[in-house]
């Protein structure tokens, strides 16, 4: 199922996506609106909107984002890092949280920023110390990111949390897609069109399920918590005007375009 979080006519619900995504047929697409939210039991209200009378909102509001770094081999060597003994840790607060075609505005303290493409984990229910055995069952679904990153800012301060924490570096979208085995998905980005980033979740140095036994051996996540998994080789500068689009496969397109900061 794929589910989305939306607003009509000034409120906010969620829906189940029904239809084709297939490029060209988005006309297609429609919400039927969840009566209730995702992370509980909840019913179709049968009651349907078409997509294109929506706007759609990030697809959940995460208490936090706990983000992998270095977990592609090319991409560390990429940036002339070493792959690391550990995952390498970081968080995005929820205020860096936007949704499909929302801006990505550029910050004023950053002359070099860089999109990069990634699969994120959506957490379906609190959970700590989960054995690997019951990964699957903490997952509600999974979905398109984009952790957009000051390079100049990660490269001259130690702490990660300017350069990857302001307001908008954490696209997510366009929905949560519950159905799907993350093992060996395409992850694509594309500038203006242009493709720039290609890899596949298989290439991940630490799988989904080792990423969430490390992560919650620390600490506690919590129902729409987000884990993003990594990045793919290929990030490179973002500009303002630029459309950015990441594209996974079995789920969809985030899509946001870059703007200057006001």
């Amino acid at each position: 199922m794929r589910i989305a979080r939306f607003s009509i006519d000034g409120n906010v619900a969620f829906g189940a996506v029904e239809g084709d995504s297939a490029p060209g047929a988005e006309g297609e697409l429609v919400l039927d609106i969840i009566k209730g939210i995702p992370f509980a039991d909840f019913e179709l209200s049968g009651t349907k909107v078409p997509l294109g009378k929506v706007r759609l909102l990030p697809p959940v509001l995460p208490n936090k984002v706990v983000a992998i770094g270095r977990n592609y081999a090319e991409h560390a060597a990429e940036l002339g890092n070493e792959v690391p003994d550990a995952p390498v840790a970081f968080f995005k607060p929820s205020t860096s949280v936007v949704g499909p075609g929302d801006p990505i505005a550029y910050p004023s303290f950053s002359q070099e920023l860089h999109h990069e493409a990634e699969l994120a984990v959506v957490i379906g229910r609190m959970c700590r110390e989960v054995p690997r055995e019951r990964v699957k069952d903490v997952i509600l679904g999974y979905t398109c990111a984009n952790d957009v990153t000051a390079r100049d800012v990660q490269k001259r301060e130690n702490q990660w949390a300017r350069a990857k924490g302001f307001d908008s570096s954490c696209p997510l979208g366009p929905w949560i897609e519950t159905e799907l085995d993350p093992g060996d998905l395409a992850v694509e980005c594309t500038v203006n069109g242009e493709r720039r980033q290609l890899g596949r979740t298989s290439e991940m140095v630490r799988s989904v399920e080792d990423l969430i036994v490390h992560i919650t051996e620390a600490m506690t996540l919590l129902p729409g918590d987000v884990v993003l998994t990594g990045t793919p080789a290929g990030v490179g500068p973002l500009n303002v005007g630029d459309e950015v689009a990441v594209t996974i496969e079995g789920i969809g397109t985030l899509t946001n375009k870059v703007i200057k900061r006001g």
